[in-house]
């Protein structure tokens, strides 16, 4: 088991795990991958990396470091061999980013590193294909530097400023945020965004919904529900009870099943509900059955004539009834 951590100094410090036991991470395989990435300023002339193989033999080989615009940087290099053993421990190495310093402009590094074990089989989805950016500025020393410098930032002996752990620019006004600030939000400081109306999250990466998604759909972007199945609408609001439409008022609350209002049944709520059978009327939120009446709120109420708990008790006719009767 080993892994390959990307570890960046840009003011910050940042993880970005490469490989993780034995299996290329897919952000790592996502094409717009650095994209997501800051661009490495022009005081920052290294990158760091960290890795270890564990248990296992591994061997490495670049089979690239390139620069792509060679006007303005260099090619790449690497403080150990371009070939060899991945160290079993845990160990650093850099990558150094020079710029000719003659002109100013916006670099591509391309890194190509491959992975094999000890069988000579190599590890699937490699070779690892980094793309860095990476800024040059010609520098000219600036006579107004001491009041130019912000956010903490400081004029060095060749007056350019010096910029404080999470500030990068000429004059230390850009913050850094990584991932960098989604959906158009603005990094206001070192780790923190200011989100687009819409929008939330550290990152800015959740859509915000002013009105509740309904019927278990979820907000995935700005006003933007994703409906369960069998529902649709810009909330979610809607049933799909296309097949079977609901009647006399009812209510679709799935797909194709309709729930009815009070005093009608059936699928499609197109039947009247009937008073049950009262002598043979059980109902299931009553402990004992409802001989003579129905069962509400866990109680019988009894048919007239009728009383007792069960409803199985006759009420005794009064005198002048019986002689009505005879």
């Amino acid at each position: 088991m080993w892994r390959l951590k990307l570890f960046v100094f840009l003011g910050v410090p940042m993880e970005i795990f490469a490989i993780a036991n034995g299996d290329v991470s897919t952000y790592i395989l996502d094409p717009n991958f650095e994209n997501y990435l800051p661009i490495i300023p022009t005081e920052i002339q290294s990158v760091n990396f960290t890795w270890r193989s564990g248990d296992q033999k591994y061997y490495y080989d670049f089979e690239q470091l390139k620069s792509f615009n060679e006007s303005l940087l260099r090619d790449p290099t690497v403080s150990i061999d371009i070939r060899g053993k991945v160290p079993r421990k845990p160990k650093v190495f850099q990558l150094f980013l020079h710029c000719r310093g003659n002109q100013s402009g916006m670099a591509s590094i391309g890194i190509d590193l491959r992975i094999q074990n000890d069988r000579g089989a190599f590890l699937p989805g490699t070779p690892l294909k980094f793309r860095l950016r990476k800024e040059c500025d010609n520098h000219v020393p600036d006579p107004e530097c001491d009041k130019k410098c912000a956010n903490g930032g400081r004029c060095n002996q060749h007056r350019i400023c010096e910029c404080p752990k999470g500030y990068m620019g000429k004059y230390c006004h850009s913050a850094l945020c990584y991932p960098q600030c989604m959906n158009g939000g603005t990094c206001i400081s070192p780790g923190l965004c200011a989100c687009s109306d819409g929008y939330i999250g550290p990152h800015c990466e959740g859509g915000m919904c002013l009105e509740k998604c309904l019927n278990g759909g979820k907000c995935i972007n700005k006003d933007t529900c994703l409906c369960r199945n069998g529902y649709y609408g810009a909330r979610c609001e809607y049933s799909k009870c296309t097949v079977v439409p609901c009647l006399n008022g009812g209510r679709c609350v799935g797909i194709n099943k309709c729930r009815c209002k009070k005093g009608y049944t059936g699928p499609q709520c197109e039947g009247l509900l009937e008073r049950p059978s009262l002598a043979k009327h059980v109902s299931e939120s009553c402990k004992k059955k409802c001989a003579n009446g129905i069962c509400h709120n866990k109680r019988c109420v009894c048919d007239k004539g009728w009383f007792g708990n069960k409803c199985n008790r006759r009420r005794p006719k009064r005198r002048w009834q019986r002689k009505l009767l005879h």
